[in-house]
């Protein structure tokens, strides 16, 4: 990696000479300015007011605007002499525990690379040094023709600096938070801690940047001659009102994903045949009473002669008609042998009177004969 800034870390009289480079890196997708009605570059030049016209980069200096707008020239050897230790020094003034740091001072990072054989027992010493104590080295340094505040910290075997903001260049959030009169239930803490249970935690590692990937497809399909890839439309949320309902969603919504996530790819489904269930025909209930299916028999076929015969009437209404009619007929015959067997009593009893009738007389005239 390519070093921005040599120099040495003071550290009490030990002095560590090191390199420093930049600890990040961008991966934005970069774009040039275009004149839309033929393409060509729009370019900014270097135009000096009083000549009115381009200089280069050698003929270009520094100066300080006065509060009158005049330009008070300052060169890099002003600069080199300034009474300062830092201008080629990142100077330790104390070790503080990590958590001091407040995370809204932290700026850009860079790794502190030993510069040369002689830095190595020292550079190391120091890192040691802050593993042991866990604490960060608060450090001043000269950067970029300005002062800065540092903070030294071990990131695996190397030494890393976070610039950081002097504390009076930090804001105080004034009128940034909501006004007083608002109260959290204990249920609402509940379910929020419910929310944050489920959510859990991730490693960074697995996040990445969705806009630039999206920027570089819409760009190599522009140039293979394609068209750009449109946008899934994704559908808005309704609002909330409910502070409870949107938080239970959000669990219920979470511990959905999570499941979906831990449960992985579905396999696929082996298809069976089950086995049909048995039906059990129930059998119809038994005609009590003779009498009863005989009435009703006659009712129904009072009600067929009655009503008119219709060309269009469905096989399963004349098989129907056709089970009332043999049913009356039957009827008809039951009756008939029943009362046929009364007549047929009656007469024997009648003939049976006469026979007892006739005998007792006959008995009674011969006893008055023998008297």
């Amino acid at each position: 990696m390519r070093s921005i800034w040599n120099g040495a870390i003071s550290f009490g009289l030990v002095s560590i000479p090191i390199k420093l480079v930049n600890a990040t890196e961008s991966h934005a997708v970069s774009f040039r300015q275009i004149h839309t009605e033929d393409g060509g570059r729009i370019r900014y030049r270097k135009v000096c007011e009083l000549e009115d016209r381009e200089v280069t980069q050698a003929e270009i200096g520094k100066a300080y605007e006065d509060a009158d707008g005049s330009m008070i020239p300052i060169t890099d050897e002003d600069l080199s002499q300034l009474p300062i230790p830092t201008a080629r020094t990142i100077e330790i003034v104390a070790f503080v525990p990590e958590d001091r740091i407040d995370p809204l001072q932290m700026g850009s990072a860079y790794y502190l690379a030993a510069s040369g054989a002689p830095a190595a027992k020292p550079y190391t010493l120091l890192r040691e040094a802050l593993k042991r104590s866990n604490r960060v080295a608060i450090a001043k340094f000269a950067l970029r023709g300005r002062e800065r505040l540092g903070m030294l910290r071990v990131v695996g075997d190397a030494i890393a600096m976070h610039g950081l903001l002097w504390p009076d260049e930090v804001r105080a959030p004034e009128g940034v938070a909501p006004e007083g009169g608002v109260t959290v239930r204990d249920q609402e803490l509940d379910l929020a801690d419910a929310l944050m249970d489920t959510l859990g935690e991730i490693d960074l590692d697995d996040l990445h940047d969705e806009y630039r990937e999206a920027v570089e497809e819409v760009v190599a399909a522009k140039a293979a001659g394609e068209r750009p890839p449109e946008a899934r439309e994704e559908a808005a949320p309704g609002k909330v009102l409910d502070l409870m309902a949107a938080l239970e969603n959000s669990v219920r919504a979470a511990r959905e994903s999570r499941d979906g996530e831990e449960a992985g790819p579905a396999e696929e489904a082996e298809v069976r045949s089950l086995p049909q269930r048995k039906t059990s025909s129930r059998r119809a209930p038994k005609e009590t009473g003779g009498k009863k299916s005989t009435s009703t028999a006659a009712k129904k076929t009072a009600a067929k002669k009655a009503e008119p015969k219709k060309s269009t009437a469905k096989s399963g209404t004349s098989t129907s008609r056709s089970t009332s009619t043999s049913g009356s007929a039957s009827a008809k015959k039951t009756a008939a042998k029943g009362t046929a067997k009364k007549a047929a009593g009656r007469s024997a009893a009648k003939e049976t009177a006469k026979s007892t009738g006739r005998s007792t007389a006959k008995k009674t005239a011969s006893r008055r004969r023998s008297a």
